[in-house]
């Protein structure tokens, strides 16, 4: 089965980003070799700060919405929970 995740990254000047893939690592090497998100370019180091897995694109679609429409504090408290 074939799964879909929402993640967070932190960029070098503090910022986050929200995306969604069907597979964390790559996409993750695909950010930092600059071939990912235009908003990331230039952005580095970028750490990885949550992950959340869904069923399917949709479901990851509609959970990355939710996700950006939190606040900052709200994003801060979602990757504090994930952590521990």
């Amino acid at each position: 089965m074939l799964f879909w995740y929402v993640y967070m990254l932190r960029c070098g000047d503090g910022t986050l980003y929200t995306g969604i893939t069907d597979n964390v690592e790559r996409r993750l090497a695909a950010h930092r070799a600059g071939k990912g998100a235009k908003y990331t370019r230039g952005r580095g180091p970028l750490e990885l700060v949550y992950q959340e897995k869904t069923l399917d694109k949709s479901a990851a679609l509609r959970r990355e919405y939710q996700i950006k429409r939190l606040t900052r504090q709200e994003k801060e408290q979602l990757i504090q929970k994930a952590w521990k």
